[in-house]
């Protein structure tokens, strides 16, 4: 027997209630048997230990002490359970002590790019780009609830009644959405945007055809250019992904800031500067806006400002950046066509309170986005870079654009997979200019239509 287990200021022996409790009964493998016992061990568990004094010990250390401790439980209890079983019922106590509970096993697997938690009842993931149900429950709500109160608050927020809905991350970058009653009527949600953990890189992204070697190229030679540059995309088409790895193409001698209302962004740069938005606090008060970050990043001598996603009156204050010395600023936009971008740009920056005709605005937006990028996920849940176009300025009161490189669907497999190929439109961009006097030399044939690659 250990002698951290035997000590009696850690493992305080069982009480007599306890070993007079009804036998617990014999529950292997995933369901409510199993969840049951579970419950009721956790509960033994933490009315035998002190917490602060096992917090003290390495992870394994921990797990051995559980795993002793259950053992006696068991014992004591009556309860049938393989080597195995302990060993899970240690995994999953250690879990619901440290760790996040059930979603632990989730976090864990790193195929799983979404968690989505529907009450406490129902919990699915997405893999490949495909939604999939688990056999993963929570006791109840309070346990849920129990769970979500953890994770915000590690990183200072705060989610009840007043303040139902909250935005947070995970240490290792995942991204966090949970409302709960009352604003939720069947009971809390979770939603987890998993960072994957290993950062693809541009190479992954032509591997796994999400756009052709030519178009990377290309991207990465107009973020070393000083490009002005806004990915656009629907919900989970791969723009933070995208935004991620344009982002290690700048220089490591720039000073860069990154302004995000959950922290995603994983730079790898020495001189990166990471600013983070507020909620208010249940007075009402102490909010900071992304407006308010950009217009502070300001002053801080940025090289370049990276904006995790342009939502609001920040547009604004985004662009005159981008048009006063801080070239190569990156940001995304919920939109589906990079013309319906533009769009909502403009509807932002009315957000801003400044009454700018419509024409004032377009050439603001014109002189400041040199590269709209458009990725999409397809019904087969792949990511697609959909369409790469430049903005060449006005005509007459509209945005004058012109598409570099595109991916055409052509039909369906199958299987459902979405059938296409990527292809250049055959225009030479005018920054092509601008990459030369970078020093960036990229191939005249680049741009051949003819050149098509077949997905």
């Amino acid at each position: 027997m250990s002698p951290i287990l035997d000590a009696p200021s850690l493992l305080s022996p069982a009480t007599s209630s306890e070993r007079m409790a009804a036998p617990l009964q014999v529950a292997s493998g995933i369901g409510p048997q199993y969840g049951e016992l579970k419950r009721k061990m956790h509960e033994m568990v933490l009315a035998r230990v002190e917490l602060e004094k096992l917090a003290r010990l390495s992870e394994t250390q921990v797990k051995f002490e559980l795993v002793q401790l259950i053992d006696r439980v068991v014992g004591e209890q009556n309860v049938l359970v393989n080597d195995a079983e302990r060993r899970q019922l240690a995994g999953d106590i250690y879990d619901e002590m440290f760790g996040l509970g059930p979603l632990e096993a989730l976090l864990r697997d790193p195929t799983i790019s979404d968690i989505l938690v529907n009450t406490h009842k129902r919990t699915y993931v997405e893999r490949f780009g495909k939604l999939e149900p688990t056999a993963v429950t929570f006791y109840d709500d309070a346990h849920l609830m129990k769970i979500i109160e953890k994770i915000v608050s590690r990183v200072g927020r705060r989610i009840d009644e007043s303040s139902p809905m909250v935005d947070a991350r995970l240490p290792d970058g995942s991204r966090i959405n949970a409302i709960i009653p009352p604003s939720a009527i069947d009971g809390p949600l979770l939603s987890i945007r998993r960072f994957g953990t290993t950062a693809l890189q541009l190479a992954d992204l032509v591997r796994l055809g999400t756009l052709t070697e030519p178009m990377a190229e290309v991207v990465s030679a107009l973020t070393h250019a000083k490009v002005n540059l806004l990915i656009s995309g629907g919900t989970g088409s791969g723009k933070t992904t995208l935004l991620n790895i344009l982002s290690s193409f700048i220089p490591d001698n720039e000073r860069i800031v990154t302004i995000e209302d959950a922290a995603e962004l994983q730079l790898h740069q020495q001189h990166v500067l990471r600013l983070e938005t507020r909620p208010p606090n249940i007075e009402g008060k102490g909010e900071i806006t992304q407006r308010t970050l950009v217009r502070n990043a300001l002053r801080m001598r940025p090289d370049r400002i990276i904006l995790g996603e342009v939502r609001g009156a920040e547009a604004l204050d985004m662009l005159n950046a981008m048009n006063t010395g801080h070239e190569g600023s990156l940001a995304t936009i919920h939109a589906n066509t990079p013309r319906d971008a533009l769009t909502r740009m403009e509807n932002m920056i009315s957000m801003s309170g400044l009454q700018l005709p419509p024409k004032a605005m377009r050439q603001q937006i014109a002189s400041a986005i040199t590269v709209i990028v458009q990725t999409a996920r397809l019904t087969d849940g792949r990511r697609r870079l959909v369409s790469l176009q430049e903005i060449t300025g006005m005509e007459g009161d509209i945005i004058s654009m012109q598409e570099i490189f595109m991916f055409k669907r052509t039909g369906v497999g199958p299987n459902g997979e979405v059938k296409g190929y990527f292809a250049a439109s055959g225009v030479r961009p005018k920054f092509s200019e601008r990459l030369q006097a970078f020093g960036v030399a990229l191939p005249d044939d680049i741009y051949d239509p003819s050149r098509r690659m077949e997905v």
